[in-house]
C-alpha cells in the first residue's frame, strides 16, 4: 500500500503492494482510502485502512503481477474545511476506480464531486446516502451504541448527572448520538441529566480538559468523549478528579484502567473488508444506504475485558448483559 499524507504532500510506500513509489499502471486497478483525519488519533480510521488492505491482499493472491490491485492511503488531517478540496483533487487524478472513506459528513461533500466526475465511485462507511448511483454507504446504528453507553453511564453515576463532550456538532451527533445517550440514561435511571459540550476541534486536548473540569464543577461524574485526539485531555481531567469515562467505537479500557468503565466497539475493519470484497467481486449495491447494528455483529459492547469486570459491579454488568441480549434478540428495537 502506498501512503500519502495530503496536507504535507508527502508520498511514502509501505506494505508489500509496491516495490517502489509509483502510480498504478493504466491496466492495473487502483483503490484509494481517504482518511478524513489522523489514524494515530482515531482507531476507527485505522480499522478502515486495515479492512480495505485485508480485502485487497486476499484478492491479489489470485492475480498475477500485472493485474494486482494498487492501494493508496490518503491521510487528510483534521481540518474538515480542506476535505472537499482534497477529495476533489483525488477524483480529478482519474487513477482510482473507487475511493473508500468513513465519516458521517462525507456524503454531503462527495455528492457534488461525484457530479463533477461521473465515472468516480465512492464507498462510504459510517455514513448514509441513498439514491446516488456513484455512492454506496453503510452506517452503524449509533442509536443502539449511544443508548447502551448512556445506560451504563447513568447506572455508574452517583450524581445522576452525566456529560457528552463532542469535537463538533453534526447531524448524527445532534440527531442520533446525543438523543440516544440521553434515552439510554433515562431508561436506566429516570431523571438522569446529560450536559452536552462542544470543543470545536478534534485535536485540542487542552480544551477537552477544560470542558471536563467545567462539567465536574457542575456535578457531572461520568463523561462520554467523542472528540478524537482531544479526548486525551478529557481523560486526564477525569483521572485527576475521580470521574468515569465511557468510550465509543473501540476498546478504550487501556486508555485509563479504572477510569474507563465501558467500551462500545464498531467492527469497522470487518465492514471495510466486506464492502471492499463486494466491490472487487462486482457486487456493490450502488445508490443504497445500509444500516447495521448489534444484532448484525458490527456493533458490540465489550464485556470480557478484565478491566471492565474489575471496575464495574456485577449487578451493573448483569443489567448491561441483559440489555445487550434484548437488542440482539429483537425484544428491544432501536431503529436509527
Amino acid at each position: 500500500m502506498s501512503y500519502r499524507k495530503t496536507g504535507a504532500a508527502v508520498l511514502v510506500c509501505v506494505g508489500l503492494l509496491f516495490s517502489a513509489c509509483r502510480t498504478a499502471r493504466p491496466h492495473s486497478e487502483a483503490i484509494a482510502v481517504f482518511v478524513p483525519g489522523i489514524m494515530a488519533d482515531s482507531p476507527i480510521y485505522a480499522m478502515l485502512a486495515e479492512g480495505v488492505q485485508a480485502a485487497v491482499d486476499a484478492a491479489n493472491t489470485t492475480r498475477d503481477a500485472d493485474s494486482r490491485i494498487a492501494l493508496t492511503l490518503f491521510e487528510a488531517g483534521t481540518n474538515q474545511a480542506e476535505w472537499g478540496a482534497q477529495l476533489t483533487a483525488l477524483a480529478a487524478e482519474g487513477t482510482y476506480s473507487v475511493i473508500i472513506s468513513s465519516n458521517p459528513s462525507l456524503p454531503d461533500l462527495v455528492e457534488p464531486i461525484a457530479a463533477q466526475f461521473p465515472e468516480q465511485k465512492f464507498i462510504l462507511l459510517d455514513a448514509t446516502k441513498a439514491g446516488n448511483r456513484q455512492i454506496a454507504t453503510v452506517c452503524y446504528n449509533q442509536r443502539e451504541q449511544a443508548y447502551v453507553t448512556g445506560s451504563i453511564a447513568a447506572r455508574m453515576s452517583q450524581s445522576h448527572q452525566i456529560g457528552l463532550i463532542a469535537a463538533q456538532e453534526y447531524p448524527v451527533m445532534n440527531n442520533i448520538i446525543l438523543p440516544g445517550f440521553q434515552e439510554g440514561a433515562n431508561a436506566a435511571v429516570p431523571g438522569t441529566t446529560v450536559d452536552f459540550r462542544v470543543i470545536g476541534s478534534w485535536s485540542d486536548a487542552s480544551k477537552g480538559a477544560e470542558l471536563a473540569a467545567a462539567l465536574h464543577n457542575t456535578g457531572v461524574d461520568v463523561i462520554l468523549p467523542i472528540c478524537g485526539g482531544a479526548a486525551q485531555g478529557v481523560i486526564s481531567t477525569a483521572q485527576e478528579r475521580g470521574m468515569f469515562i465511557t468510550w465509543f467505537d473501540s476498546n478504550g479500557f487501556d486508555r485509563a484502567p479504572g477510569t474507563v468503565i465501558s467500551s462500545t466497539i464498531i467492527r469497522q475493519a470487518d465492514m471495510a473488508e466486506q464492502m471492499t470484497a463486494e466491490y472487487l467481486a462486482g457486487k456493490t449495491a450502488w445508490g443504497t444506504a445500509r444500516t447495521v447494528g448489534i444484532a448484525d455483529g458490527f456493533i458490540d459492547f465489550v464485556q470480557d475485558d478484565p478491566r471492565y469486570t474489575a471496575t464495574v459491579p456485577l449487578s451493573v454488568r448483569d443489567e448491561l448483559a441483559a440489555l445487550i441480549g434484548s437488542i440482539q434478540d429483537g425484544t428491544l428495537a432501536l431503529p436509527q
